[in-house]
């Protein structure tokens, strides 16, 4: 198979983890005899320095044209520390997610056994814990216009909207990964409070009827979160808004131990973008210290759910995790008490152990 991919590395530990993740990719298209074509384009505060935009033009066009797009992170504390900044990295990344469709983020969360220890929470609770959030990505209180604040800067304001249809082709799209796992739906809102959410849940009640095989939940995100840290194994596939989903998805790091281990798949009307969900971390930038592993686990989302090649993703996760059982991990994970190795040993190792294996 062909696979024609845009690399878009963006800011601060990106390049590195983007890189890490790039070898990889090679490495399984080599072994499983596939062809790999790629570009690199710049996106967020490095697209600025050198466009002037945050998603220039032809970053996009790249992105059209692609396959599948693996991505890094984005920000910078130049523009994190001047509120009054106009253009910032993460109006790219907006702008990527609302030009390419990219209605729905897919972040699974599971356990790795080698990883356990690390997790705050006890091991009785995380172990064999095995979700997916499904979080909508183009719509609610980042999108939401009027959006602003008064003319004597006192009062600032956000507008929450949700359209039938935003709701519905992701409510559908999480039944039908339901109906492929364990054939349970989340769905988490505030329908308590807020109008958007009792429209989500209107919805969802309508969709479920659809789908009688799969149970379907409603939890309030308060709950919710509570439940996450409580009863992780409860849950199968959770649906939910897009700041909910932004909160939650980051709080389930802890179940994995690390927030360097989350990967995800933004999927949608046009090209899908896979990537870390950790952000990009500017204090480790060019240390060669981050953990390359989440942007590792991206890519094998990238063979799966891009090219449908599972036996290529397993190879990635396979992999991983018995890079973490060789202690073959970055300081995140590592800690102080045993060794810790480089961002580039730790892609290294991953590579030579799928070429031999």
């Amino acid at each position: 198979m062909k696979l024609h991919i845009a690399v878009l590395p963006g800011d601060g530990i990106g390049p590195e983890v983007v890189e890490q993740a790039l070898n990889v990719t090679k490495a399984v298209c080599e072994k499983f005899g596939h062809s790999l074509e790629y570009q690199t384009a710049p996106v967020g505060a490095c697209a600025i320095e050198e466009t002037g935009l945050p998603y220039p033009d032809s970053t996009h066009k790249l992105c059209m044209r692609s396959d599948a797009v693996l991505f890094g992170a984005i920000g910078s504390p130049q523009y994190d520390n001047n509120p009054n900044a106009t253009i910032r990295p993460e109006q790219g990344l907006l702008a990527m997610r609302k030009k390419l469709g990219l209605f729905a983020n897919i972040r699974p969360i599971t356990t790795f056994p080698g990883l356990i220890h690390k997790s705050p929470l006890r091991s009785d609770i995380i172990d064999g814990a095995d979700f997916m959030c499904i979080r909508e990505l183009t719509g609610g209180l980042y999108f939401g216009r009027p959006q602003g604040r008064s003319e004597d800067g006192n009062i600032a304001y956000d507008t929450c909207i949700y359209s039938r249809e935003e709701i519905v082709r992701i409510v559908q799209l999480a039944y039908e990964y339901a109906m492929k796992r364990r054939k349970k739906v989340t769905m988490v809102d505030k329908a308590n409070i807020l109008a958007t959410s009792r429209l989500w849940r209107e919805i969802t009640q309508e969709i479920a009827s659809e789908y009688p095989e799969v149970e379907t939940e409603f939890l309030f995100v308060d709950n919710a979160a509570m439940r996450m840290i409580q009863c992780p194994k409860s849950f199968d596939v959770v649906v939910t808004e897009n700041m909910f989903g932004d909160i939650l998805t980051d709080e389930g790091s802890v179940i994995t131990g690390s927030l360097g281990m989350l990967p995800s798949a933004s999927i949608g009307l046009h090209t899908s973008v896979f990537e870390p969900i950790h952000g990009s971390y500017p204090q480790a930038a060019g240390k060669n210290i981050a953990n390359p592993l989440a942007t590792i686990l991206s890519a094998a989302m990238m063979f799966e759910y891009a090219f449908g090649l599972k036996e290529e993703a397993l190879s990635i996760q396979t992999a991983v995790s018995e890079s973490m059982n060789a202690g073959i991990v970055t300081e995140d994970i590592a800690g102080t008490s045993t060794k810790s190795y480089h961002t580039d040993d730790v892609g290294e190792w991953i590579v030579q152990w799928i070429k031999s294996h």
